[in-house]
């Protein structure tokens, strides 16, 4: 295995023969009071630069603490990595040091937090935020630093960006904190960006410029974004790849147009079957809407066999007995089904079926 070189930048550089972001098999547990979480139950999928991979799930699903193993902010204990391996550019950051973390996080992998109420210190000015990674990755000076600090504001579309970039975060509403986090994320032009949930807090016209700010920062520096989301038109627009997560499982992975046009797992096709028309002639004709039955299970206490069996209309014995395979659909396309790609399953699959 690769470790994390401390020479010069102590920043690995990438190896011909890896690609940008590689996870396999990653499992992270929390163990509590009241057993064990097994929020990330087995995880795997590669990143290339300039590319875009969705994850997309229910909450509670793991997304999140997908991305943050991968960032190190995982508090251990309670959490621990149980198995699997993440490696950037060849290099584990599963057994990285502390200091070494700290070198890539904010420099070369970047998140936007799901939360821009909690997510900026109250005692710091916003530019004093921004600037600080600027000053500790970029050796800018102060003055340097605060100029930038004060052009990403701007590049994120709040007004006014002289004077704001000296107020403090309870001056800002919570869509203009989203964007300062989104600011402080894109700063230092990382390698992968991580997206969790970016525009939760914005009107949908700020929601087109920032993911349009997102998308020129790709073109501009080759970079990969991992963007999560309940959003499924955001991740038909803008990414590559997507990883669709159910109880801290991959139940289905692909390039977007298989996913999205031949989904394979009944997780997927229930996704799909919740979502809105917006056809207007299919509106007056009052299409109802498929929601997924049932609740997402405890991830204390997950059901035997497959952990979707209990909402599946089209579960079998075997889907209560034994835990699924994960099935090559042909190319990249995988999904963890008893009978992914079967001839004939699934035939109606966005408008549900009965259980067997």
């Amino acid at each position: 295995m690769t470790e994390i070189s401390t020479a010069n930048s102590g920043l690995p550089t990438a190896p011909a023969n890896h690609p940008l972001l590689e996870v396999t098999d990653l499992k992270m547990y929390f163990h509590t009071r009241d057993g064990i979480v097994k929020a990330v139950n087995g995880v795997s999928y590669t990143l290339e630069s300039g590319k875009t991979l969705g994850i997309v799930g229910e909450s509670g699903s793991g997304k999140s603490v997908t991305a943050m193993t991968l960032m190190g902010l995982v508090p251990m204990p309670p959490g621990k990595v149980e198995g699997g391996e993440a490696l950037y550019k060849g290099a584990s950051l599963i057994n990285a040091s502390e200091q070494e973390l700290r070198k890539i996080r904010g420099n070369k992998i970047a998140m936007i937090f799901q939360d821009p109420m909690t997510s900026l210190n109250p005692v710091y000015r916003i530019g004093h935020q921004l600037a600080e990674p600027l000053i500790l990755h970029k050796n800018m000076s102060k003055r340097e630093a605060w100029a930038r600090a004060t052009e990403l504001l701007h590049l994120v579309g709040i007004p006014h960006p002289e004077q704001r970039v000296r107020d403090y975060p309870h001056q800002f509403s919570g869509g203009m904190r989203q964007r300062v986090m989104i600011a402080m994320a894109l700063a230092c032009d990382p390698d992968i960006l991580i997206a969790d949930e970016p525009t939760t807090a914005l009107d949908v016209t700020i929601q087109a410029q920032i993911m349009e700010l997102m998308q020129d920062l790709q073109k501009r520096s080759n970079s990969a974004i991992i963007m999560i989301t309940h959003d499924l038109g955001v991740i038909a627009d803008m990414a590559d790849d997507v990883l669709v997560m159910y109880a801290g499982r991959a139940v289905e992975f692909g390039p977007v147009k298989n996913v999205y046009y031949t989904p394979a797992h009944p997780y997927t096709w229930g996704l799909m079957g919740s979502l809105p028309v917006s056809n207007w002639a299919d509106l007056a004709e009052k299409t109802p809407l498929h929601p997924i039955k049932g609740m997402p299970p405890s991830l204390i206490d997950l059901p035997s066999g497959c952990p979707f069996h209990p909402r599946c209309p089209y579960a079998k014995e075997i889907c209560r007995e034994q835990e699924p395979p994960t099935r090559a659909l042909g190319g990249l396309h995988t999904a963890s089904c008893h009978f992914a790609g079967d001839e004939g399953f699934g035939k109606n699959n966005l408008t549900g079926g009965d259980v067997a």
